[in-house]
This record gives C-alpha cells, structure tokens and sequence, in this order.
C-alpha cells in the first residue's frame, strides 16, 4: 500500500497499516460502553494529535522504534482500555460515546525518501502535516511512525479531542515513554478514565455569562471561507530560553510576586496586538485555555480524580482591554492584568457552572464566542508548557513535540500555541495563526523574541 502526502520531493509511503489490541492477560478489562462527559461536548469529535519528531538515535534504529511499539502497544493499551476503542454515536441522543470492545488501536508504519532537515519548519502545513496520515474519524488512536532517510522518524500520537485535552494527551505520551522504557507503570502514573466525576445538578444552575461567552456554531454564524482562510498567516516559532528569562524579568517587579513566564510571553502578546490594531478600534482581547486539574482543589474527592484524569477539563479566561491603555501600561502591569484574569474565576464552582450549561445544549455544537471573529480583535493563547512531556521512549528525546487539531470551524481569531522543547534546554515551540501585520510586527521587533523554527534549531542534520 502506498500514498503520497504533500507536494515536492516528501512522498511518505505507506508500508504497514494494522490494528493493535489491549493484551489478554487482564482480566480486569470488560468490553463496555463509555459515556462523554459535558466537558467533553465542548470541543466535540475534531481529531488531534501529538506529533513527535526524533533525530537519529545513538543507538538503535527504525526498525527497532517499530519493534518496541509492536511489543509494547497491547501493554500500553490495558492501562488506556478506551484507545482501543471506537467513537461511535448513540442511536438515542446522538451524542458522541465510546465503545470499548478492544476493537484495536492502528499502528501505521511508512517512510519518507528525504531527511528530516529537507522539510520546511516555517509552518506546521509545511512540515508536519505534510507526514502526518488520514484516519478514520472513528478511530480513537491512529500511532503513526515514519522513517526518513536521515536515520530520524516521526511519532503521530493521532486521537481525538472528545477523548482528551492537551494536558490527556500529554499524559498518553509520557505513559507510554515511562512503560516502554521499564515496562511498567507506577500507580502514579496509571490513567483515570472514570467520567463521572463531572455530573449536572439535578437542577442546573449557571451564570448567564455563559450565554455570552459561547455562540452555536451554525455555519451563517460564521466568517465565509475565504476570509477565514485568507485572513491570517500560519507560522512556527521558537523562543529562546534566555527570551523567556529576560520578558519574565521585564516583566517583573522588585518587591511583588514574579510574573510567571507565561504571563510574561502574554503581557508581551498583548502588547504587541494592541500596536498592530492601533487606532483601528477601541479595544483588544486576549482569550487563554485554562487546564482544570491543578485548580480543582476544592472537593477531595474530585482533587484525587484529577490527577491522571484523561478527558477534557479545560476551559477559558478572557479579557478585554483599551488599545491606549495596553499600549500605555508597563509590561509589568500588562503581565498582572494577565494573571488577574486566569485566576479571577473560582474554578470549582466555574465547571459545575459549565457542567450544567451544557447540559442543557447536549445536542447542539458551541465555540467560544470571541474565537469567531465578532468584536475587538482576540488573540488566544494555549500553553502546554507545563505539562510533564517525556518523549524517550528508549531512543532518545524528540526535537520537536506539538500538538496539531484539524480545525471543523471557520474561525477568525488569532491563536498561539505552545510548547516547551522536549529536551528540557528551557526553550519554547509555538505554532501560531496570525493576522500578516501582527506576524510581521512580532518578526520585526528588536530584539526579535518570535523566531521561525529551523532544522538547524532542531538540531536536525542532512545525513
């Protein structure tokens, strides 16, 4: 079997496609039927992934990288018994739910006939979409490796959102680097699949806030394709560790709290969105997704659910600011008004609130509101630079780990990514969708903290 994926000189060929099932030898693990959380009705069935790029390894070689994945995947499987599975739809309800009958993971096997420094890093269109293979929409996990001819591979960890947010998968990579380098999994480390930790009240109650943070996603609710499309520019980034250290001083105060890299990077942002729309309009937005598990700490028991928990529990914090205000603000109290925002909401009673909403829309599709383009222009920002993120799996860490979504929706925000480099040397990744001035206005900034990913940044070399 054969396919050709991209353009130019990257034809990535097909050589194996097969099923992969949870081992026997746990009786614990019954065929059954997995019901979605509300949470989980929020982003809906978009595929996802987590695409891992690895430089030759020092010591073994592809055909050993698929080795250990056909070893070791049954195993791996037992613990996350759901990837197994299939995303099906309640003939009742129409909603999306899972059926565990461990009807097999993919595993897909193919080679690309060029190195891995040939690919251009600008954007994540050009290099790793072009690798990454079509799967089916049922499919709960596609793994995919691909070898290049520079000795590197790649590692598509392809699933899907109603099954995990970033932090899930997240989680999903490093279990597996941890139980293929040991062969087992400490119990600290072992997945909570258990959704029923996030139920409606008998009586919803919520804020009427939520009626205007999201809108349906209707298509004449949306821009048209062409100013979707056109609209913004793709690019991959990095910042250097000492960017990150010198925005989080700037940042900073003496005598207050520091401001966390995070904040740091958005105070920088938002400053910068706010110089490219100028007199244009009154106010800016800035919209960041906030994971929940380290913010649900209230209830004991939901305090332990979250440590491992995969599904989503993830929501958003946004602000809205005068243009002259943020252009006029120190990056200090930009950086502060940044984190006022994240930690305004009282977050355990924020997803019992967001909980009961959806429940009642179970049946309809939302998106965040600003995330559509309507009002003053929004920039939203996701981070995955504190989830724990081990890539060695045996052979070594990954140059480059990002996560990837199919966007289903014409949405026309702009929107940064990103993620910390793999091999913990303090530098971040970022994928962004941005509009052409405000990318240029980042490429241009002296000294420049927004640089385009390079092979030669990866450390990636032609053979």
């Amino acid at each position: 079997m054969a396919s050709v994926n991209g353009s130019n000189d990257l034809h990535v060929r097909v050589v194996s496609r097969r099923l992969v099932k949870a081992s026997d030898d746990d009786d614990s693990i019954k065929p059954h039927v997995l019901a979605v959380s509300n949470l989980d009705l929020i982003p809906q069935t978009i595929q996802t992934s987590m695409f891992c790029i690895y430089p030759r390894p020092p010591t073994g070689d592809f055909n050993a990288v698929v080795a250990a994945f056909e070893a070791g995947l049954p195993s791996f499987l037992n613990h996350f018994f759901p990837l197994a599975g299939r995303i099906a739809t309640n003939p009742s309800s129409g909603l999306p739910e899972f059926h565990c009958h461990n009807q097999g993971a993919e595993l897909v096997v193919g080679e690309a006939g060029v190195p891995l420094a040939s690919l251009d890093f600008g954007t994540m269109t050009a290099s790793v979409r072009r690798v990454q293979q079509p799967y089916c929409e049922d499919m709960a996990l596609s793994v995919q490796l691909v070898s290049f001819a520079c000795g590197g591979f790649a590692v598509a960890w392809c699933t899907n959102h109603v099954l995990v947010d970033g932090s899930a998968l997240s989680m999903l990579v490093s279990a597996w680097s941890e139980l293929a380098r040991s062969g087992t999994l400490c119990a600290s480390s072992r997945p909570n699949h258990d959704r029923s930790v996030f139920r409606p009240r008998a009586t919803p109650s919520y804020s009427a806030s939520f009626n205007e943070a999201f809108m349906p996603l209707h298509a004449e609710r949306q821009v048209n394709v062409l100013t979707a499309e056109q609209s913004f520019v793709e690019r991959l980034y990095y910042i250097e560790a000492s960017d990150v250290a010198r925005l989080r001083e700037a940042a900073s105060r003496d005598g207050s709290e520091r401001a966390t890299r995070f904040q740091a990077v958005s105070a920088y942002l938002w400053k910068a969105l706010a110089g490219v729309v100028g007199t244009a309009d009154a106010h800016c937005r800035m919209q960041w997704w906030v994971d929940g598990r380290r913010r649900l700490t209230d209830e004991p028991e939901l305090r332990a659910a979250m440590r491992n928990y995969i599904g989503n529990v993830t929501t958003f914090a946004i602000r809205e600011a005068s243009v002259d205000e943020v252009q006029r603000m120190a990056l200090p109290d930009v950086a502060a008004m940044v984190g006022e925002a994240i930690a305004a909401p009282s977050y355990g009673q924020h997803f019992q609130e967001l909980v009961d909403w959806v429940e009642e829309r179970r049946a309809d599709r939302y998106v965040e509101t600003a995330s559509l383009g309507l009002g003053s222009p929004t920039v939203g920002v996701t981070a995955f630079t504190s989830f724990p993120l081990d890539t060695d799996f045996g052979f070594g860490h990954a140059a480059m780990a990002m996560p990837t979504t199919s966007p289903t929706a014409r949405l026309c925000s702009g929107f940064v990514q990103i993620a910390a480099r793999p091999d913990g040397d303090g530098s971040w990744i970022s994928s962004a969708f941005l509009w052409p001035r405000l990318a240029a206005a980042l490429e241009s900034d002296e000294p420049c903290v927004f640089k385009p990913v390079t092979a030669e940044y990866l450390g990636l070399r032609a053979p």
